[in-house]
C-alpha cells in the first residue's frame, strides 16, 4: 500500500504524549479493505441490499457511516444481523489479512518506549486475536470490543475507568467518521489516518487531533511535548 509523504510532526494538545495509544482494528492495523469489499457483495446477495462495485469504492470513501448504511440501503434495524455475519465470514479468512504496511515496526517501536497500547474495535475478539497471533504482534496489553456500531464512545470510557487515565492522556487511532465522533463523544484525542475506510477530506473534516498519512507518524507524537 502506498502513502502520501509523511507530514511535520505535531504536538500533542493537552500535555505530552499519550500514555495510552487505542488503536481501531479493520483499516487502521489490519488491511481488511480488499477482504471486507468481497465479503460486503456477499452478504448483499444474501440479505438482498445494494451491492458495492468496485468503481464505487473511491465514492463510498468520502460518505460517512451512517450515509454509506442508506446508499447501500440497509435499514437500521438489519445492520446488526448483517454485521454478526459479516463477522464469521471474516473470521473464516482472518489468515489472509496482512497489517497495514508499516504498522508492525511502529506498534514495536511505541511498546519500546513503554506506552501501553490497546485495541478497540467492532470487530470481534476471536478475529482480533488470531490476527495477533498469527502475525507475532505481542504489543498489545488489552483488545476491547464493541458490539454496536456506533457504541465505541461508551467503550472508552470504560477503558479509561479501568486504566484509570483521563481522557486527555489517551489517543485513539482510527480511519472512519464514526471513530473520530466516538473519540469527540469521549473526551480522547483522536489521530485519524487516512490510509482506511473513509478519505482524508471527510476525516479532515471533522477535525481530529492529528491527521496520519503514515503509521511512522504516530512515533512522532509518540515524542511530542506540548
Amino acid at each position: 500500500m502506498n502513502h502520501p509523504k509523511s507530514s511535520p510532526a505535531e504536538k500533542v494538545p493537552g500535555g505530552g504524549a499519550p500514555d495510552l495509544f487505542l488503536f481501531d482494528f479493520d483499516g487502521t492495523v489490519a488491511d481488511t479493505l480488499e477482504i471486507s469489499h468481497g465479503i460486503l457483495n456477499e452478504l448483499a446477495e444474501e440479505f438482498r441490499f445494494r451491492a458495492l462495485p468496485r468503481e464505487e469504492l473511491d465514492h463510498v470513501r468520502t460518505l460517512g457511516t451512517r450515509d454509506f448504511i442508506r446508499h447501500l440501503g440497509i435499514s437500521g434495524w438489519r445492520v446488526p444481523r448483517i454485521s454478526r455475519r459479516g463477522l464469521r465470514l471474516l473470521q473464516e479468512r482472518i489468515a489472509e489479512v496482512q497489517p497495514i504496511a508499516g504498522m508492525p515496526e511502529v506498534l514495536e517501536e511505541l511498546h519500546g518506549r513503554g506506552h501501553r497500547i490497546g485495541i478497540l474495535t467492532s470487530n470481534s475478539e476471536t478475529n482480533v486475536l488470531a490476527f495477533i497471533a498469527r502475525h507475532r504482534l505481542p504489543y498489545f496489553h488489552f483488545v476491547r470490543t464493541s458490539s454496536k456500531l456506533f457504541g465505541k464512545s461508551r467503550e472508552m470510557r470504560r477503558i479509561l475507568k479501568a486504566e484509570g487515565l483521563p481522557p486527555e492522556r489517551v489517543l485513539y487511532v482510527g480511519d472512519e467518521t464514526r471513530d473520530i465522533e466516538a473519540a469527540k463523544e469521549a473526551g480522547v484525542r483522536m489521530a485519524a489516518v487516512d490510509w482506511g475506510y473513509n478519505a482524508p477530506q471527510v476525516l479532515s473534516s471533522l477535525a481530529p487531533d492529528h491527521l496520519l498519512s503514515h503509521p511512522s507518524e504516530l512515533l512522532r507524537i509518540g515524542t511530542s511535548i506540548a
